[in-house]
């Protein structure tokens, strides 16, 4: 009877309550302003998040989960991290990190899209105060401060945004290629080259594989009083032919094409896949950033990137006729001249190639340089930027051609990514 009366008990207990949630997967990422850990989960849990200190530990509580000790063992020690404890508890498990220092942390639960299921997202915070507040102080010691009347304002600051990054992938092309991986690279090619020049200063929105968010992205351009931003991108179409690079700058009238509304669309949604909590925004947001991308400065814009695919063109192929236009949410809230560039399509196979080549990716920086130099040169006079080509000749040695153009051996070097003194004959050298 006893037997019996258990069994009806079972029965009658709700589905819900018998199935517990299981983790699959947990990763960690290390960024500038935070240590970030994501637990891939079967399904949205509860969860509660908490400090604790002497000694200083981060405290997750997941309700009515399963969690294997294989994938514990498994994080990485990044960042703060020093170890990871586990418990069960009775309504399911506790996760402890151990950590070198007081910090706070965030959590954040992140709805399924077409990368990942749903997760939990935690963020251990190691910069003091928000990402804008630490960028503002820092370029506040570094940079002078823009002023309108004309005068000189020190150099002319290009940022450069090297799109996706952590979590969100971006593109993955047919052998496997990662957008993220790409765009970083030629980002921190482009940022050398820039800093070559003298009067040029980069600023890059992110230096490691992690993810920044589309408004952080904007925050972190303005705070560091940038003239330009330059957004790279590697995207993927559904048809593998279509190739070439391709530069779109903010539409105020909806999409220039059927191609820029599908890649804006993609583009945007990097914030669903990246890990962003959207919580604790206002609704009006999205009006207030559109109202703030004056005329004047999509006008600029245009101009901006109409050089830069005039540039590219020498490269390699370019894709449509023009600068197209679309609501790309990067460019929305600035007040500087801001293009998206498309490097390549990483969907086509050939392309996907290239884009891996270092010689291609350089190819592809300098193409950008030369039309960051130009724009500059036009905004900015009092820069005297200088510039060019020169094919070496047999007898030529660097110091000759530094001193014949009025540059440093050491600004030669660094330019064209020169390891020595040693040159061959026809070879093309960037002048800084």
């Amino acid at each position: 009877m006893r037997a019996a009366i258990l069994s009806l008990t079972l029965l009658l207990t709700p589905a819900a309550a018998m199935a517990e949630v299981v983790v699959e997967a947990i990763r960690t990422w290390q960024g500038p302003e935070h240590t970030r850990v994501v637990f891939d989960l079967s399904e949205p849990v509860r969860h509660e998040l908490f400090v604790l200190d002497d000694p200083d530990r981060a405290v997750v509580d997941l309700a009515n989960t399963q969690l294997s000790d294989e994938l514990v063992d498994g994080i990485r020690s990044e960042g703060p991290i020093e170890r990871v404890r586990t418990g069960q508890r009775d309504d399911g498990v506790r996760i402890v990190f151990d950590l070198d220092r007081a910090l706070k942390a965030e959590g954040f639960a992140v709805a399924p899209n077409s990368q990942y299921g749903d997760r939990l997202v935690v963020d251990l915070l190691t910069g003091e105060g928000s990402t804008e507040g630490l960028l503002v102080q820092r370029e506040r010691e570094r940079t002078p401060v823009k002023t309108s009347n004309g005068t000189p304002r020190g150099d002319f600051v290009v940022a450069i945004d090297a799109g996706h990054g952590g979590e969100d992938p971006g593109a993955i092309g047919p052998a496997g290629t990662y957008e993220k991986d790409i765009v970083l690279s030629v980002a921190k090619r482009l940022a050398r080259r820039v800093d070559a020049v003298d009067g040029l200063r980069p600023v890059l929105i992110r230096d490691g594989d992690y993810y920044v968010g589309l408004r952080d992205r904007t925050r972190k351009a303005r705070a560091a009083n940038a003239d330009l931003f330059v957004s790279l991108h590697a995207d993927a179409f559904t048809d593998r032919r279509v190739k070439g690079s391709s530069v779109f700058v903010l539409s105020r009238n909806g999409a220039s094409s059927e191609m820029a509304r599908m890649l804006a669309r993609s583009e945007n949604a990097a914030d669903r896949i990246g890990g962003v909590s959207l919580g604790d925004k206002d609704p009006q947001v999205a009006s207030v950033l559109v109202d703030l991308s004056r005329a004047h400065t999509v006008e600029e814009s245009l101009a901006f990137g109409k050089v830069v695919k005039s540039e590219l063109s020498a490269v390699g192929d370019v894709h449509g006729k023009g600068v197209e236009q679309a609501g790309f949410a990067v460019l929305k809230s600035l007040d500087m001249p801001s293009v998206l560039v498309e490097l390549a399509f990483l969907s086509n196979p050939e392309e996907e190639r290239r884009l891996k080549s270092a010689d291609y990716q350089r190819q592809l920086a300098g193409g950008i340089l030369n039309g960051i130099r130009e724009y500059a040169g036009s905004e900015r006079p009092d820069l005297r930027l200088a510039g060019g080509e020169y094919t070496v000749e047999r007898g030529d040695t660097l110091s000759e051609i530094a001193a014949r153009h009025s540059v440093s051996v050491q600004s030669l070097r660094s330019v064209n990514n020169l390891p020595g003194n040693q040159l061959h004959a026809g070879r093309t050298l960037q002048l800084p």
